[in-house]
């Protein structure tokens, strides 16, 4: 799909301020309610606008510590990683799960309150995947930036 500057200038809008009504988006950028509209409406149905989403403040919420896990698996077959992307996708601990390249096979993003947590995550979940044949885990001390926005 081809972005032209009107599509980028509503994207860049849109992912500060998912909020923002498509009256608000128009008299941003100068163009009127019906256009905006039907721009709108094709970015989502191409699926460039996936959903709107509310972002939401960790440590409010209590969950104070955040790991990053990279992850070796017993053998890097399609059976192997299915059944371990399975697994992952009924752990809500874990945020981010990517398949890399590189000396380990996964690298897992997983948000919790505390440091108990983790533990006991890790010895009652993650290690016991039948998958899994390493763990590293690494402790967020300060987060120096943290955005969903795309650079357009």
């Amino acid at each position: 799909m081809i972005l032209d500057e009107t599509d980028r200038k509503i994207l860049r809008l849109l992912q500060e301020d998912a909020h923002l009504t498509l009256k608000d988006i128009s008299s941003k950028i100068n163009l009127s309610l019906t256009p905006v509209h039907d721009r709108v409406k094709r970015l989502e149905k191409e699926g460039v606008i996936e959903k709107y989403v509310s972002i939401l403040n960790k440590k409010k919420l209590g969950k104070n510590l955040t790991v990053y896990c990279q992850v070796t698996l017993v053998r890097q077959t399609f059976d192997i990683s299915d059944g371990f992307n399975q697994a992952i996708l009924n752990l809500p601990e874990v945020v981010e799960c990517n398949f890399v390249s590189g000396s380990f096979d996964y690298m897992l993003k997983i948000v919790l309150p505390d440091m108990e947590s983790y533990h006991h995550f890790h010895q009652k979940k993650l290690s016991v995947l039948p998958e899994v044949s390493l763990i590293n885990s690494f402790f967020i001390i300060s987060e120096v930036k943290s955005t969903t926005v795309l650079p357009i």
